[in-house]
């Protein structure tokens, strides 16, 4: 790690991981800029309470005075005005990921965090549980960066003298002059693998090339190394079976070596038991909800266990996990109605989180109202998977998708294709073209014990706020909670 205080420039400062990184650079005590399109929460809040300021938009001026270092974000490309004075001027610069192994991963346990569904929140669980056991051994408090905002920290980043490093390993490409993902940089000494499906349909041509990105970070883990795998995917066992280190899977077979068993959602909270080896390993109990959670929980639980961490504090960091925020989170309550905040990017992910809110609200009409932003989901692709997971819903609301000018005509996605597909399956669907229409047209329909899921993985132009502020109006007195 470097000793010299620099000026540092991240661009694209408002994405997780480059905010994140900002936040891990200014505790170096690096002088930090940054800049972005436009500024969104949760990131430029995080940036806002850091004191680092956000150049809105890209622009040649915001390189003065000159920095000593730029870090690129992986949204720009050539034509972007910082990206075009880098290169004229000879500006030293760096990808995200390429800095963050640099200055904070080498000499330090790498433990990574990686699959296309989970990860950040099993990345969130597994930095409490080191936290929470670093209450008897303070040598145990990790350093860790997270592709967003771990409630329990109340940060997205965290950085000690201590041995332990652990991230969030993303298989989205590294940079315009680095196409390889992100995670190749991270060389791990323990390795979680949640899920493999096809994703990032902008960068990643088919399934086969998303299974080769994991299949090269599998290799990268040493022979001393440990690699936890879920075990009911194919994709997943398939890029784990040239792994030359230890292998130990988590799921719900019965060979399982980390098995969960007896899974059910009651008063509130979600229990279950984990077997290990055949015998049982411990009743977990915590309030998020869903089966994907409690899969989460399993896999941080057992790469903890393999690197030494006590049982007890495995368990109580469990019981005491809160969320991560866009994950499932109540934004607000309002006579009665409940509207979820969820990061939604992938139909599997989409059909998790209904899942998981019919168990937890198993008597309530249930809105699904998405924005098509991600660059999977702006494509036609996994249309039929998408419109089988909003089945779910008993009401489905989709807005235009996010830019489709940009995406090429033949592999658009048609949100009016998907909302006829649902209405001739009997499901409820109506197609908007902006959140200040889906307002408009859910507000005064929506009554007592009605649970809005609002699924984007971006600002959705403020729905997040419009549509709690219309509630309020048209509820006066329905006891407004947020």
């Amino acid at each position: 790690m470097t000793s010299e205080k620099k000026h540092i420039h991240l661009t694209g400062i408002c994405g997780t991981a480059m905010a994140s990184l900002a936040g891990l650079l200014q505790l170096q005590g690096h002088r930090i800029t940054g800049s972005d399109k436009a500024a969104y929460p949760p990131m430029s809040d995080l940036l806002a309470a850091l004191g680092i300021p956000i150049l809105e938009p890209y622009a040649a001026a915001n390189l003065d005075p000159v920095p000593d270092l730029v870090v690129i974000g992986n949204a720009l490309s050539r034509g972007n005005p910082e990206v075009e004075r880098v290169l004229d001027e000879r500006i030293p610069f760096a990808s995200m990921a390429a800095l963050l192994r640099e200055e904070f991963l080498l000499g330090r346990e790498s433990l990574v965090v990686a699959g296309t569904h989970g990860k950040t929140t099993t990345t969130s669980m597994l930095a409490w549980i080191y936290q929470h056991a670093s209450r008897q051994n303070p040598l145990l408090e990790p350093s860790f960066l997270i592709g967003g905002v771990a409630e329990n920290f109340g940060a997205s980043f965290q950085l000690r003298p201590t041995r332990t490093f652990i991230v969030e390993g993303d298989e989205y490409d590294t940079a315009f002059f680095d196409k390889g993902p992100k995670f190749l940089h991270y060389f791990p000494d323990g390795l979680i693998l949640t899920h493999v499906e096809f994703d990032h349909a902008d960068i990643y041509a088919d399934l086969e090339a998303v299974k080769t990105a994991f299949k090269r970070l599998v290799n990268l883990v040493p022979r001393r190394g440990l690699l936890v795998a879920y075990d009911g995917s194919a994709n997943v066992s398939e890029c784990i079976e040239r792994a030359f280190c230890r292998v130990q899977r988590y799921g719900f077979r019965q060979d399982s070596d980390w098995r969960l068993a007896n899974l059910r959602h009651q008063d509130g909270l979600t229990r279950w038991e984990i077997w290990h080896a055949g015998a049982l390993w411990a009743s977990v109990e915590m309030t998020l909800a869903g089966e994907h959670n409690a899969l989460n929980a399993t896999a941080a639980a057992a790469l903890a266990a393999g690197q030494g961490i006590p049982k007890e504090a495995i368990v109580a960091a469990l019981a005491g996990f809160k969320s991560v925020k866009r994950r499932l989170e109540v934004r607000a309550q309002i006579a009665g109605i409940t509207v979820i905040d969820d990061f939604a990017h992938h139909p599997t992910a989409i059909r998790e989180t209904l899942r998981a809110l019919r168990s937890v609200y198993p008597q309530a009409r249930l809105w699904a109202v998405l924005e098509p932003r991600s660059n999977t989901l702006r494509r036609k692709v996994l249309a039929a998977d998408l419109i089988e997971s909003l089945r779910l819903a008993d009401r489905v609301i989709l807005a235009g998708v996010y830019q489709q000018q940009r995406i090429p005509e033949p592999e658009r996605l048609h949100p009016e294709d998907v909302v006829r597909a649902l209405t001739d399956r009997g499901t409820h669907a109506i197609l908007c073209p902006d959140a200040e229409a889906i307002v408009n047209e859910i507000a005064p329909q929506l009554r007592s014990g009605d649970v809005v899921a609002l699924l984007s993985n971006g600002g959705f132009d403020g729905i997040y706020e419009k549509l709690p502020e219309r509630l309020r109006i048209l509820h006066p007195e329905g006891g407004a909670t947020a």
